[in-house]
């Protein structure tokens, strides 16, 4: 029974992390979105007063704020992933069993 309670716990909880990631993207696109079309429409429908960097500070820091909340939601991480733990494991592993080898000889 605990062990059922714990799956759905886990599983609530992870859920909710996509719920809560999906929610920030679709925010992120509609504001941004409006943002982008009020500034083009206060430019005159001018191209050229449009594609000024500052129009994008919001589009951009805002994007690397959701980029990261993404990594954590689907657990990307490029540096520790999956191979990363298993040589470590390894490694820690095959040191315990050097130092268990080292007291055992005496």
């Amino acid at each position: 029974m605990d062990d059922t309670k714990d799956k759905y716990t886990r599983a609530k909880k992870r859920v909710d992390e996509l719920k809560g990631f999906y929610i920030h993207a679709s925010i992120y696109t509609i504001i941004n979105a409006f943002i982008l079309v009020n500034i083009f429409i206060q430019s005159g429908y001018d191209g050229q007063g449009f594609w000024q960097i500052e129009h994008f500070f919001t589009l951009f820091f805002w994007g690397i704020g959701l980029f990261f909340h993404a990594a954590k939601v689907f657990r990307l991480n490029p540096f520790f992933n999956k191979d990363w733990e298993k040589r470590q494991i390894e490694k820690y592993m095959e040191k315990d069993k050097e130092d268990a080898e080292k007291f055992t000889k005496r």
